[in-house]
């Protein structure tokens, strides 16, 4: 019979796929080296037991210990399976940005799980890095596993992954293109290829908000490339020591917005239902399109699967929320669809002017049409507010008839967003879009921005 001992020995030894639509205007054979096989659909298995492994013959991870680790959710999900075989605790620290099946995914596997927040400083106390340090100070006979500098991570992208990538190509890959985060992976893969064929040509997927390609490029810590990003699983606003930056020939950087459309992209065009980082990759692949001959054997790396963002890029609403999809905007209308169902925020003539600011700071808002009985007459906005009570403060205590200006124009649901545009400048903040049946909804410049993004 012919079966595994338990489900850590399944890790590894995952299929290449060729790819077809995604990559037709290349003149090479694109390879995916298809990593959602293993056991808990990433690549970061490999290296979790690995790291696993190594600390239990070091001595380091003791019987009924607890492995503490920052993770984007990958890595906790391969330790979270060594764990459950091994019989340790396992307890993962996440960064809020990642998505919420992320979270549902490594509680399902039995982790204990802290939400940190993402927009702070690595050495900050709150950051996800420090809250994985702290906790293994203060939990007895647990383990900082600490993937980033780890040398186990590369160790197991040199022991299976490379050697596995180079049997099945039968040794006539030239070229690997993979997303960088930890650097486990590109450093172990690449420095196996370059041992076999040193003509091999190591490419890195980063991500705008990351370090890697430009300290890559200059050998300078630039910190002004550091700022939030969506994109998981790649990109870094710190220098792992798994980075091996001498093995890697260059980076590419892959946006937010076509890493999320090509996500989309794999599943609906080649059936391959892959997460995020696998858009980032193939679309980082494409613009590298010019390295490639027509003889070359490209092989890109997708880490992990889609079931853990159905709710962010495989969420239309959630793409059309941050400007992903690219939606036919040509009227009025198409403007406000994301939150037409917003009730508009109205004030009275004989109100006082301290209502109208209550209001805007109640509901985040720039500007208030002014109505009576009879509709619409005037409109007042933040820097109306902001001139008259810097001229008389006792202006708050006034009707709101005596500061408003003209009203919004109206325009209806069909009028095309030039002459919407056309309509505001700086005596007109805003405009205002006739639904019917009474019932109206305010065009801000934000809308119109957004709308054209």
């Amino acid at each position: 019979m012919n079966y595994a001992e338990n489900i850590l020995e399944t890790i590894g030894n995952t299929p290449l796929v060729k790819m077809n639509k995604l990559t037709s205007e290349l003149p090479c054979l694109v390879l995916a080296k298809y990593e959602t096989f293993n056991p808990g659909n990433s690549v970061k298995d490999r290296m979790a037991l690995q790291m696993v492994e190594d600390a239990e013959a070091d001595g380091i991870l003791k019987p009924g210990g607890t492995i503490i680790e920052g993770t984007s959710g990958n890595t906790g999900m391969g330790l979270a399976l060594a764990a459950v075989v091994k019989g340790y605790k396992m307890i993962c620290v996440i960064s809020d940005k990642q998505s919420k099946e992320k979270v549902d995914i490594l509680k399902a596997v039995g982790s204990e799980v802290y939400v940190c927040p993402t927009d702070v400083a690595p050495d900050d106390p709150r950051s996800y890095y420090s809250t994985a340090k702290r906790l293994a100070k203060e939990i007895p006979n647990s383990w900082y596993v600490n993937q980033y500098d780890n040398p186990s991570n590369t160790k197991a992208h040199y022991e299976s992954t490379g050697p596995e990538i180079w049997r099945q190509t039968e040794g006539k890959v030239t070229h690997f293109v993979v997303g960088v985060g930890t650097g486990g992976t590109i450093s172990g893969v690449g420095s196996y290829l370059k041992e076999q064929n040193p003509n091999v040509k190591v490419w890195g997927i980063d991500t705008y908000g990351s370090v890697f390609k430009k300290y890559h490029e200059t050998g300078i810590f630039d910190e002004n490339e550091i700022y939030p990003y969506i994109t998981e699983g790649i990109g870094e606003d710190i220098l792992p020591k798994n980075v091996n930056f001498d093995i890697i020939d260059g980076f590419t950087k892959v946006t937010d917005k076509d890493a999320a459309v090509y996500t989309q992209r794999l599943a609906k065009e080649e059936g391959m239902f892959l997460g995020n980082s696998a858009g980032a990759a193939i679309k980082g692949l494409l613009q590298l399109k010019e390295h490639f001959k027509a003889d070359d054997v490209v092989v890109v790396l997708f880490h992990d699967h889609g079931s853990r963002y159905v709710g962010k890029m495989f969420n239309d609403e959630w793409m059309r929320n941050r400007g992903f999809l690219d939606d036919k905007v040509t009227k009025a209308i198409d403007l406000i669809k994301n939150h037409i169902d917003e009730p508009l925020v109205t004030v009275k003539t004989e109100e006082l002017v301290s209502h109208a600011i209550e209001r805007m700071k109640n509901h985040k808002i720039s500007q208030i049409p002014v109505e009576d009985i009879n509709g619409f007459v005037g409109s007042v906005d933040e820097a109306i507010l902001f001139r008259a009570i810097m001229e008389d403060t006792s202006v708050t205590n006034k009707p709101i008839k005596e500061v408003m200006q003209k009203p919004f124009p109206i325009v209806d649901r069909n009028t095309s967003i030039d002459k919407v545009a056309k309509l505001i400048n700086k005596d007109v903040q805003a405009v205002l879009l006739d639904l019917g049946d009474g019932n109206h909804h305010i065009i801000t410049k934000y809308d119109i921005i957004s709308g054209l993004h």
